[in-house]
Parts: structure tokens; C-alpha cells; sequence
């Protein structure tokens, strides 16, 4: 009997987890499902490029999978009954239920409207891919100086809204900020994001907090009134609903409370990567929801789900950042060095070679889901058969 692992969710965590654990262990041991709504991966970092107008390279699953005795099953995840150990998918053919060993759960997350009035009818989001397209239809609708709000002054927010300035210097691109521009950043940092932000021609509202959006202005808590014939929405994430339906242990956000492995806290035979789950950092201060964190926390749930099928050494491997990247378009860049725990130092890399290197980042963050053995050995480990028939032995602390 082949122990059954399903992965729930392609992003970057999910895929790369997928491919760890297909890459680490015997496919005559173990049973692979990935399950993903959509058959090709999904840059999530590149969404503010597709809709700018870009067309971004096709990656799809059957290719970065092939030969990996993963199996890829296009469907909706409906529902997880931790208890049960199942999962509730739909797909062209109806509802169907699957059963598992062991679950990585990565369904990630999507925009937080933050419950701010009107955002739900009349904004535009970029957290996935339909809401990138959609966008990217509106904005190639638009006439010669008509007006884009993007709200939300953090990394996304900055992305989109000099990747569309930059691509449509026709229109009048605006940035409102709940905060200073870039205030997190270094002094030479905020410094370059005033140049280039200026440069484009963006308008920017600092301490600009949004209270309402409408189809053609948002509204601020200082009484503003800004036009707006498109309103981008890229104030944070949230993430998927369906743990917190559960009886797994969550936060108040919906994010699974894990271990040091990626192992809920509650039920030892599911794991939790990327923005699913609650990971604590250098500091002890949570992991951002980011693809920074997402590919190092599958590394390491693969490696510890690989452990403990094989009776191997857990992996002990801190997770630290050392950069935040950010695209200013596709001629400048920014790469503000960081602590281990995610603050801001003085070093920083600005201008063209910045630009380079966020690209080099992003092409090697999609080759890292498709190439998820690097670093490893060639020769995968057996499973023992106890703990391939029995889940219990397998997810026993090792």
C-alpha cells in the first residue's frame, strides 16, 4: 500500500513541494496528488507585468511535472475534513472526495478588500491571475489621460503602480498611501522611490487612508475626494477560507499554526506552506506572505514529510530574508537589503542593475518550482512499509 500524500494548491509553494517530495522519495512508496484549479503555474510576482499588457511565459504542469510520477488533478478544492483525512474537490465530471495519508495544505491567499465599502464592486486586484486579466482588459480600455488609482503604498502597490505608468504614460497613474511613501525603506532607498516615482509622473497620496471606493473615485478619511476611472486594490493579502472551517488550530486570520517542520500543531499528518500557514521567524516574528518565504517553508516541509516517512534526520534549517526586491517598471529597480527578521538596512541597490537582479529573482523563483532538486541527492530513499501503510507511524514525532 502506497502512502498517500495530496498537495492542495500549485502557487509557488505548493508546486515546489509537490516536486521535493516527488523528487525525494520512491513513487513505487508513495501517491502524489497536486491539486490546482488551473493546469500551468502562475507567476503571482509577475501579475502587476500581465496587467500592465504583458504577455508572460506559458508554464505548464505537465511539463514541469513530467516524469515525476506526480499526479495532477485540475479541480476545485470545496471543502478539508481534517478528521476524516479527506478533501472535497469539484471538477468538470462533479464532486468527488479524496482521501489522504498526509496533506500539504497551500491554498494560499488572495486581495483583502479589509472590508472597506465599495472595494468588492468597483476595485480591480492583481493578487491572481483572473484579476490581473480582467484588469489588464480595463486598462487597455482606457482613453489618453483618464485616471488610475492604485491603493496601497507596499510592494505590490509600488509594482503596479509604475509598471502601469511606465507601459501607459498616457494615463494619470496615482498611489494612495496609508503611510509615507516607502516609509519602511532606508533613507537612500525612499530617496530613489521619490526619483523614479516623480519621474513617471505618479501622483502620490501620502497617509491617505481609503474609506470608500466608487466607480469613478475613493474616498480618504481626510476627506478626499480622488478621481478614479480604475481603482486597483493591492492593500494585502487574505488568505483561503477553507481552514478556517476546519477544526485545525488557526489564528484569528485563518492561517494553520505549524511547528518548526510546517506541521499543524493539532493534526500531526497535515502540513501548512506558504501563505496558509502561520511560520515563525528569526525574532520570533511571523513570516510575511510573500514568495521570499513561501519556497524555503516548502523546502522544509518536504524535507521533514520525507524524514519521517524514511525514519531520517528532520531538517533543521533556519529561514531568514536578505532582501526585499521591488520591480519600479521594467527599467528600474530596487533592492533594499534586510535583517534576518526582515528590517531594513542601509545597503541598497538601485537603478538598471537593481532592475536585473529583480528579474533574475523572479525567473529563478519559477525555475526553482520546476527544478525542485537542487541541492539533493539522486538517489531517492525508500519508505519503510509501516510507515507507508499507516499515517499514525508516519506523523509520530520522529
Amino acid at each position: 500500500m502506497r502512502h498517500r500524500i495530496i498537495v492542495l494548491g500549485a502557487g509557488y509553494a505548493g508546486a515546489f513541494a509537490a516536486g521535493r517530495l516527488a523528487r525525494r522519495l520512491r513513487r513505487e512508496d508513495v501517491a502524489i496528488t497536486l491539486v490546482n484549479a488551473e493546469p500551468d503555474f502562475v507567476e503571482r510576482v509577475r501579475m502587476h507585468q500581465l496587467a500592465a499588457g504583458q504577455d508572460l511565459k506559458p508554464r505548464p504542469f505537465s511539463g514541469m511535472f513530467a516524469g515525476t510520477g506526480v499526479e495532477l488533478r485540475l479541480a476545485k478544492v470545496t471543502g478539508v475534513d481534517v478528521d476524516r483525512k479527506t478533501v472535497a474537490v469539484i471538477d468538470a465530471n462533479g464532486a468527488e472526495e479524496l482521501a489522504y495519508d498526509t496533506l500539504v495544505y497551500a491554498l494560499g491567499s488572495g486581495w483583502n478588500a479589509q472590508g472597506v465599502p465599495g472595494t468588492t464592486e468597483h476595485a480591480y486586484e492583481i493578487a491572481g491571475r483572473p484579476g490581473a486579466l480582467r484588469l489588464r482588459e480595463r486598462l487597455a480600455r482606457l482613453d489618453a489621460g483618464q485616471t488610475v488609482v492604485v491603493v496601497g503604498g507596499g510592494l505590490t502597490g509600488l509594482e503596479a503602480a509604475t509598471e502601469i505608468a511606465e507601459t501607459r504614460p498616457d494615463l494619470d497613474v496615482a498611489l494612495a498611501a496609508r503611510g509615507g511613501l516607502g516609509d519602511w525603506l532606508s533613507p537612500k532607498g525612499r530617496g530613489h522611490l521619490r526619483k523614479v516615482v516623480g519621474r513617471l509622473g505618479i501622483t502620490v497620496y501620502e497617509h491617505a487612508a481609503v474609506t470608500g471606493v466608487e466607480a469613478d473615485r475613493v474616498a480618504t478619511a481626510d476627506g478626499k475626494a480622488i478621481p478614479a476611472a480604475v481603482t486597483v486594490w493591492a492593500t494585502g493579502f487574505a488568505v483561503h477560507p477553507i481552514a478556517k472551517a476546519t477544526t485545525l488550530e488557526v489564528t484569528g486570520a485563518g492561517q494553520i499554526v505549524v511547528d518548526g517542520t510546517m506541521r499543524s500543531v493539532s493534526h500531526p499528518d497535515v502540513y501548512a506552506v506558504g501563505d496558509a500557514a502561520m511560520v515563525m521567524g528569526p525574532g520570533d516574528k511571523p513570516l510575511r506572505m510573500s514568495c521570499a518565504s513561501g519556497t524555503p517553508v516548502a523546502w522544509q516541509a518536504a524535507d521533514a514529510i520525507a524524514a519521517r516517512l524514511t525514519g531520517g534526520k528532520l531538517p533543521n534549517v533556519p529561514i531568514r530574508y536578505f532582501a526585499q526586491c521591488v520591480s519600479l517598471g521594467r527599467k528600474e529597480g530596487l533592492i533594499q537589503y534586510v535583517t534576518a527578521d526582515d528590517r531594513t538596512v542601509q545597503a541598497v541597490h538601485t537603478g538598471r542593475l537593481a532592475a536585473v537582479y529583480k528579474e533574475l529573482v523572479c525567473k529563478g523563483a519559477a525555475w526553482g518550482v520546476a527544478n525542485p532538486t537542487f541541492g539533493l541527492p539522486t538517489r531517492r530513499r525508500r519508505v519503510t512499509r509501516e510507515r507507508a501503510a499507516a499515517g499514525s507511524a508516519v506523523n509520530a514525532p520522529a
